[in-house]
């Protein structure tokens, strides 16, 4: 947090730009950015370029957003495990995904049901290690 909060200030260093023209002089101060990949200030340009790309691929279906979480117990495990844990947990989230989905299967149907023009689940899965606080976990 401490970055982002000196973000584009003189905490940071900076430059003085001034006008080539000598009838002008204009001159403007512009500070260093923190380059943090969380900063909304240096990041927001390549956060919405990569929110449109990603908008772009979504078909014109009903999506939901499912967050599995491990518990804080099993942190230390993970942090001294990390592939092994975070490998699981991607594992288990993505059959128990599969298992509740509102699919034809789930009703009984088969699973390329023609009413749902043999459609499947779909899933994009993102480990994210960071609390909603904005701290770090320690095995980040």
């Amino acid at each position: 947090m401490s970055a982002i909060e000196r973000c584009r200030t003189a905490a940071l260093g900076g430059y003085v730009a001034r006008c080539e023209n000598a009838a002008c002089g204009h001159t403007e101060i512009a500070y260093n950015s923190c380059r943090n990949r969380h900063c909304p200030k240096c990041q927001a340009a390549a956060s919405r370029r990569w929110l449109a790309d990603r908008e772009a691929e979504l078909l014109p279906v009903p999506y939901f957003h499912v967050v599995y979480t491990l518990p804080s117990e099993l942190r230390d495990i993970a942090y001294q495990n990390k592939r092994v844990v975070y490998d699981l947990l991607m594992k288990v989230a993505a059959e128990t995904t599969l298992a509740i989905a509102p699919t034809g299967q789930a009703r009984g149907l088969k699973a390329h049901d023609p009413k749902r023009l043999g459609a499947r689940i779909g899933v994009t899965a993102v480990l994210h290690t960071w609390g909603s606080a904005l701290t770090q976990n320690p095995h980040s």
